[in-house]
């Protein structure tokens, strides 16, 4: 998979606050990537450099696609704070004032309508939409002119379960469609719903970032059982791809890499040992985070 964007050791202080601290990424072309982390973490900061809103101190980005950064701006779409529309006008005509702003063509506008799922609402003022359906209509805005690359800062803050359940959609979609995003956020059930990839920052220092596939791998959890279950602890003892085990209600376990559950329940087999409940639960995001930036 090709990179659509290098990060190399960003830096950036506010004074003697170090905003970020050295930040090296690489973004794929056609993932979802989510940038994670508790306030003040640095997630807001990174995205406005970027977007050539900041300046970083040190460091270097590139957006591979692209030969200039004016080229850059043209094609990359982007929500940093939901935008000043006029709630007493229509969707249709505040997203007409966007595209003389952003010297786009009319004709994009039914299309981002369209993507957004607004079309039908296009002629109702903005006053009249719900919290969910404003944040899509900043999102159209950010579509104008059919950018390949969608950058968007807490995109869900402040919705209900319902907005929220929208704006998750419209992201899988537009990634259906072949669109790179990325998403600065804090809701961390959400991101690991959409995203592929994801990148955690703490106190503006990188701690963990990749697929999401490996930046929980070797967490899930193994809860077995048997009938005899002293011998079952027995066999387990010499068992080497155990990572770690627990002896509650249920034996836990969690593997060595490259090991799997259908190993373990051959390998009790192998020794007499037939189990009689077997389950593997996924390690969320949520708890890993919570882990590495306490």
């Amino acid at each position: 998979m090709s990179t659509v964007l290098t990060i190399h050791n960003i830096k950036k202080n506010y004074g003697p606050i170090q905003a970020l601290k050295g930040i090296e990424l690489n973004v794929p072309k056609s993932s979802v990537y989510g940038i994670l982390g508790p306030n003040g973490s640095g997630k807001t900061t990174l995205l406005g450099i970027l977007l050539d809103v900041l300046k970083a101190d040190h460091g270097e980005y590139q957006w591979n696609e692209f030969n200039s950064a004016q080229q850059a701006r043209q094609q990359i779409g982007s929500l940093l704070e939901t935008p000043n529309f006029y709630h007493y006008m229509t969707a249709e005509d505040n997203l007409k004032i966007a595209v003389q702003i952003k010297q786009r063509g009319f004709d994009d506008v039914d299309r981002v309508l369209k993507q957004v799922n607004l079309y039908e609402r296009r002629q109702s003022k903005f006053s009249t939409f719900s919290l969910g359906m404003k944040q899509r209509l900043a999102i159209a805005s950010a579509l104008l002119g059919n950018p390949s690359i969608l950058v968007l800062d807490e995109p869900t803050n402040g919705l209900d379960p319902v907005g929220i359940a929208e704006i998750r959609e419209l992201i899988i979609q537009l990634s259906h469609e072949g669109m790179t995003i990325i998403i600065a956020s804090h809701m961390l059930d959400e991101i690991e719903k959409v995203c592929t990839h994801v990148a955690i920052l703490k106190l503006g220092n990188l701690i963990i970032e990749g697929s999401v596939g490996e930046v929980l791998n070797d967490e899930d959890t193994i809860e077995i059982n048997a009938s005899n279950r002293e011998k079952l602890i027995d066999v387990l003892k010499n068992f080497d791809a155990i990572k770690s085990m627990k002896l509650e209600k249920n034996i836990q376990l969690t593997l060595n890499p490259n090991r799997n559950i259908e190993q373990l329940n051959q390998y009790c087999f192998e020794h007499g040992i037939i189990l009689n409940h077997i389950i593997q639960r996924k390690r969320s995001l949520e708890s890993k985070f919570m882990e590495i930036t306490q």
